[in-house]
């Protein structure tokens, strides 16, 4: 039995009910063994890469998990296939996408995982929402805070906090 390990993941939508995929999302990984102890607000971002898309929302989810790397990527990948996501066209629309950004403090490198996430700290969308609920977790490469990463990022992007629309009130959100 390997140990538990804290994980950082994002998740993103801008498919459908964005909200409620982001939902189903963690109550899937939940049910695959990857127990979630704390997540940030939701906030609606610009789409990366240029292609003409639907705004995201995105947010991040800290987990605890006895998954080794690969193990963790499958899992995240089945519960994204589950939830509709089909990789057609690279930054592409997603009805989910889920990154592992942090696995405790190790460093991965294989063919089809890099953990930290290799540009996380070029990405408001991932480092806002990372800032909420852990500002002073140290990336283990670049040996600096979350905030540190977040106020040195050149990325502009807009990324502001996403209001539940209230149904009572039309234009809300």
């Amino acid at each position: 039995m390997t140990a538990q390990k804290i994980v950082y993941l994002s998740l993103g939508s801008n498919v459908g009910d964005r909200a409620g995929q982001i939902a189903r999302a963690v109550a899937r990984l939940r049910e695959a063994g990857v127990r979630p102890l704390r997540q940030s607000a939701l906030y609606v971002t610009e789409p990366v890469g240029g292609v003409d898309q639907r705004l995201f929302l995105n947010g991040v989810l800290e987990a605890e998990t006895d998954c080794l790397p690969r193990e963790l990527l499958r899992k995240v990948q089945q519960v994204e296939w589950a939830l509709g996501r089909r990789r057609l066209v690279r930054f592409g629309p997603r009805a989910i996408d889920i990154d592992i950004l942090f696995y405790g403090s190790s460093v991965v490198r294989l063919p089809e995982l890099a953990i930290p996430h290799p540009r996380l700290a070029e990405r408001r969308f991932v480092l806002v929402p990372l800032n909420e609920i852990a500002p002073d977790l140290r990336h283990p490469l670049l040996h600096r805070s979350v905030a540190d990463l977040l106020a040195a990022t050149s990325d502009r992007s807009i990324v502001r906090r996403w209001r539940e629309p209230d149904p009572s009130r039309p234009g809300t959100g």
